[in-house]
């Protein structure tokens, strides 16, 4: 959720491209306070609603998820732990997988190869890309 702004952004571009787009519930509020995910209360009781499962549901009601893997902590391509369950998820139910950026090498993130099984489809840093894998 430290994208929330980058997310917002990704939701309007593809929505150009006539794609429906599902955010995070909380994505705004993320926006505000960018470390407000990291508060155990507002994760299990934002609105009244869990936020991890919400998120969760919104992927298994999905065509395809992206990943908005941007630098953060000084490591390109970055994908955290609450990521990753969600790319699970996406795998469990089948639906595509789209990365922005490169992934990170195992040595930086152990997870990388996981994620790897997954064969996501990376999109190279352009949004634009996954308009040739959604026809």
């Amino acid at each position: 959720m430290v994208f929330a702004k980058e997310m917002l952004t990704a939701k309007e571009q593809l929505e150009k491209m006539g794609h429906e787009v599902l955010i995070p519930i909380d994505t705004l509020e993320c926006l505000k306070n960018p470390k407000l995910n990291e508060s155990i209360e507002h994760c299990e009781n934002f609105s009244d609603i869990d936020v991890d499962l919400d998120h969760f549901q919104k992927v298994a009601d999905s065509d395809a998820i992206i990943v908005l893997n941007y630098s953060k902590n000084g490591l390109n391509g970055y994908i955290g732990g609450a990521t990753l369950m969600e790319i699970a998820i996406a795998r469990h139910y089948g639906k595509k997988i789209f990365i922005l950026n490169e992934l990170p090498s195992e040595d930086d993130i152990r997870y990388v190869l996981e994620i790897k099984l997954t064969k996501p489809t990376i999109l190279n840093g352009d949004i634009s890309n996954i308009q040739n894998h959604t026809q």
